[in-house]
């Protein structure tokens, strides 16, 4: 089954957040359709970013997973941005 993950940029978290909740919601979002392969945060150029990979059937099925972990992430935060990737040969390639 192919792999994909969903990342987010996070911009601020809303009010009462627990920074720590993030990366668990994510995933919890996620595993409500898949398997979940992983889930983490790192930081790039200053800011947080999650990332949770999942599985899924094909590349339609992918983005209705990434976008609603992308929606399930915005009751909490604001996001600065998001993306959809699939694994290719060894490399991340945007899903169209």
């Amino acid at each position: 089954m192919p792999s994909y993950r969903v990342t987010m940029s996070i911009e601020s978290l809303h009010p009462g957040t627990a920074p720590a909740s993030v990366v668990p919601l994510a995933a919890a979002a996620a595993a409500e359709f898949t398997t979940v392969e992983a889930s983490d945060l790192s930081i790039v150029a200053g800011a947080p970013r999650v990332i949770v990979r999942f599985t899924a059937d094909d590349a339609p099925s992918a983005l209705q997973i990434g976008a609603h972990v992308v929606a399930e992430l915005r009751v909490v935060a604001e996001l600065r941005a998001s993306l959809v990737t699939e694994r290719v040969k060894g490399t991340w390639v945007p899903v169209r």
